[in-house]
């Protein structure tokens, strides 16, 4: 039997959600900087996509406060999910999108390697 290696963090379950709420808090926050440019180059759809960008921003800080919870660290990658699809009202959605996913695909693993856990109980 293979002994981990602890961290060496006081309370990993803490430092893993704080790398966590950041990434979404940085998500949220450059969701709503993208509505001005929205509004000015989005095209016939701008009105929509306006709201998508809205509505994942408050999405993305309603998940901060769940990331004690295992399913919220997967549900955040719904956010990164519908920017990409959401690419076909302006192309600049997808390419945030893709960006997110690069960004939570990497607080996830940082979350295994400290954990050692993919996301099922106990919870982080």
């Amino acid at each position: 039997m293979t002994q981990q290696r602890p961290s060496g963090l006081r309370n990993p379950r803490a430092a893993v959600r704080a790398v966590g709420a950041g990434a979404l808090a940085g998500e949220a926050l450059v969701l709503l900087l993208a509505v001005v440019p929205l509004a000015k180059v989005g095209g016939p759809h701008r009105g929509l996509g306006i709201g998508i960008v809205l509505a994942l921003a408050l999405c993305a800080g309603a998940l901060i406060g769940l990331l004690r919870r295992p399913w919220a660290w997967w549900a955040a990658f719904a956010v990164p999910v519908v920017l990409v699809a959401a690419g076909w009202l302006h192309w600049s959605l997808a390419v945030l999108g893709l960006l997110f996913a690069a960004l939570w695909a990497y607080v996830l693993r940082v979350r295994r390697t400290v954990l050692g856990t993919t996301g099922g109980p106990p919870s982080g």
